[in-house]
């Protein structure tokens, strides 16, 4: 009797990574296209993290997601690097080929712009954007809606050299966005700003402070947290409070983990199975 052969194994690679619902949403299609795949959580320490990187192939590991913090460490590791991933020094995606040939690709970007115009139907054209963070995910994001002609963008980032970084190289790609970065939240003026995104990891334990002050959150700001657990962070509560339009980041996760899947199987993704089993796995948290 012929043995069947062993599910490839994918993953998501990150600490802390046990929160992440990516297992529920990559599983859920493996099985709806008879992929013969599992995904798990790599939840891997900086010590632990170039020997994992260096013997995927030899562990059966044919790709990787990468979340918070290493989207930027990854990058050392990898061979071939897409257009978006040598603009932002970012990845969040690696295939990984034949004698650990490691690819990276970043879908963050896309998958914030996605879930923003498709399903929230934010117009990005000529707005005026605040974003916390300058990171991984903040430089894929920020890179977007520069590409997607916001008017003018905000950085804040407790490392003013990162924020000030990623400002000068949207001014230099996108001219016609006007990139600046701020030096202390605190001078942070939403007046005339449509768009404040949380892309820093604040907001994800009950005791974090809220980011922003509540008297700068009112009605026509869209505020967006790229955190989806907890679902509602206190920003996102005081937001909504105030009056202003809110939402978190597990369509975002959807998207991104979607074009994710089609690089790691060749396959379209099956968006609505993906969907309906975050919308699971959040009922469970």
């Amino acid at each position: 009797m012929q043995k069947s052969p062993s599910p490839k194994v994918y993953g998501v690679l990150g600490y802390p990574a046990k929160h992440s619902l990516s297992p529920r949403m990559h599983n859920a299609a493996f099985r709806a296209l008879n992929i013969n795949a599992e995904y798990v959580i790599f939840e891997k320490n900086r010590e632990e993290l170039e020997d994992f990187l260096s013997s995927l192939s030899k562990n059966n590991i044919h790709g990787l997601n990468v979340t918070i913090p290493y989207k930027e460490e990854v990058l050392k590791y990898l061979k071939w690097k897409s257009p978006e991933v040598r603009f932002t020094d970012a990845s969040n995606t690696i295939e990984v080929k034949d004698n650990n040939y490691l690819k990276g690709w970043n879908t963050d970007g896309i998958g914030f712009h996605r879930h923003l115009t498709r399903d929230l139907k934010f117009k990005i054209l000529g707005k005026n954007v605040i974003i916390l963070g300058a990171g991984g995910a903040a430089k894929a994001i920020v890179s977007q809606l520069a590409r997607k002609g916001a008017k003018s963008i905000i950085i804040y980032d407790i490392d003013i050299n990162k924020s000030s970084k990623l400002a000068e190289k949207i001014n230099n790609e996108f001219p016609e966005c006007q990139a600046s970065a701020l030096s202390h939240l605190e001078k942070i003026n939403t007046r005339g700003i449509e768009l404040l995104i949380n892309a820093t990891p604040i907001g994800m334990k009950d005791s974090d402070p809220c980011l922003i002050a509540p008297d700068k959150l009112r009605p026509g700001l869209f505020v967006y947290e790229l955190i989806y657990n907890p679902a509602q962070t206190k920003l996102l509560r005081l937001a909504k409070e105030r009056g202003a339009t809110v939402s978190n980041g597990l369509g975002m996760l959807l998207y991104q983990g979607a074009l994710s899947f089609e690089h790691f199987t060749g396959e379209s993704a099956p968006l609505e199975i993906m969907r309906q089993a975050l919308k699971e796995g959040v009922a469970k948290l």
